[in-house]
């Protein structure tokens, strides 16, 4: 009926133009586009770049950077994977490799860090999402490629580099000595912390709904009973396969829609259900907390919102990245490949997180990190050529971040005497206490914290 209404209304249109041409002596064709004038463009500055440049050049350097700079018309995460770029992907979906653990991104010809993977040595360092790198080995690399900085940051395990980081909100950059270490992408760790289980994701990569199936399930069999609650720790989980995110939200849901997809023709819409990787719910009702953060994307956003939406789970920490594209690699050789948008992905309740990122029911600013009020992150929205939210989103989501609020107004030296390290996973487990394993209600978690012992 849709498509039918659709060729009906076009046909109006043409019949109507049809009519104002014919009514006028004057009036001629409208020209047609010819996609050929703008090659001959192409064509003719190719010729001319390759006999007049002042150094010689090869073909495959003109044609690489041809295709990337048709690609950088897009959006921020379509682009041309040469052999390095597309060897990197891989390694990043089902690998390990020497490195320092950063998700970083190019702005206007500065290395800015997404978000440290947890535990990594760029983590441990102290490294912080919105950091710019602005040196390495006190070399500038500034106005490089980032193709040519990752690859300077990786390297042989054991290795050091110095890395210069500017920190907006410091009066002056500060060097960081890294050791490159054995980047692991297993994604999933888990721990049993005051009878409640606490389940860490770095990364969306193959096996990563199985393996938090396994966490679940070894939490359980430590404590031989189920636990107070689960806490899913996505911050700093820069996304990765959708088919995974699928899967993590499935283990903690009974029933339901997860995400659905919708690309060009917004009349195919692929929608994706729970009951598909694991029957019913494997928590087994128990509460659950989702620790976000700005550094949380893409596929981390499927999952928080997923559950978010279903009042699954109650989602705490700061507003997540807002990625809410979908892309496909595409091979076109035996090691090179496009890395194209095709789609953007709606949560259940039919939002979007593209530009507004997931809102957390409780904001929780990070007051163990000393740099917290100061730091400057980085979101979807401020990425140049971001793709808009098609369902709209207020400006006011993009600008406003976490307020100051009394609940949180913790001294360093409180939270030191008491060993509290971090601060928002402490706020979360306090929480779970507080509910003793009963179904979550918003009321019930918005009380004073206390200082655990």
């Amino acid at each position: 009926m849709v498509i039918d209404m659709k060729k009906s209304v076009l046909f109006t249109a043409v019949a109507a133009m049809a009519a104002i041409v014919s009514s006028s002596a004057v009036a001629q064709s409208a020209p047609k586009e010819d996609p050929l004038k703008e090659m001959d463009e192409f064509i003719a500055v190719y010729k001319r770049v390759k006999a007049s440049y002042v150094d010689k050049i090869d073909d495959k350097q003109l044609m690489e950077g041809a295709i990337q700079g048709m690609l950088n018309t897009l959006d921020p995460h379509s682009a041309f994977l040469n052999k390095t770029d597309f060897q990197s992907l891989q390694t990043q979906i089902d690998g390990e490799y020497g490195g320092l653990g950063l998700s970083v991104t190019l702005e206007e010809g500065t290395v800015k860090v997404i978000a440290p993977t947890a535990d990594t040595p760029a983590d441990k360092a102290g490294v912080k999402s919105g950091d710019y790198i602005t040196h390495l080995d006190g070399e500038l690399i500034v106005g490089g490629t980032l193709d040519e900085a990752v690859n300077r940051m990786r390297g042989v395990p054991g290795t050091s580099i110095k890395v210069t980081i500017f920190r907006p909100g410091r009066d002056a950059p500060f060097d960081l000595l890294l050791t490159r270490a054995v980047i692991d992408l297993k994604p999933v760790r888990w721990e049993v912390k005051d009878k409640i289980g606490v389940i860490t994701i770095t990364g969306f990569s193959e096996e990563t709904g199985e393996d938090v199936a396994a966490a679940i399930k070894g939490i359980d069999k430590q404590l031989g009973a189920k636990p107070l609650g689960y806490i899913v720790d996505l911050r700093s989980n820069p996304g990765g396969i959708l088919d995974e995110a699928v899967k993590v939200s499935d283990a903690f849901l009974a029933k339901g829609e997860i995400v659905s997809e919708r690309g060009r023709n917004k009349v195919v819409v692929n929608r994706w259900f729970a009951e598909k990787a694991f029957p019913g719910d494997l928590a087994g009702g128990k509460p659950v907390i989702v620790l976000v953060d700005a550094g949380s994307a893409s596929a981390s956003e499927i999952v928080a919102g997923a559950l978010q939406d279903h009042h699954r789970a109650l989602v705490m920490g700061e507003r997540s990245f807002g990625k809410g594209s979908v892309q496909n690699v595409l091979p076109l050789s035996r090691d090179t490949g496009l890395r194209l948008t095709i789609a953007r992905y709606h949560l259940p309740s039919g939002r979007s997180v593209q530009e507004g990122g997931i809102k957390p029911d409780i904001n929780v600013p990070q007051i163990t990190d000393p740099d917290y009020k100061k730091r400057i992150t980085m979101r979807e929205s401020d990425l140049r050529r971001h793709l808009v939210n098609d369902l709209a989103v207020e400006d006011k989501e993009l600008e406003s971040d976490l307020g100051e609020d009394p609940r949180f107004a913790m001294t360093t030296a409180q939270l030191e005497a008491k060993g509290i390290k971090d601060f928002q996973l402490h706020y979360a487990m306090e929480t779970l206490e507080r509910l003793g394993g009963k179904t979550m209600k918003l009321a019930d978690v918005n009380a004073k914290p206390s200082v655990r012992n």
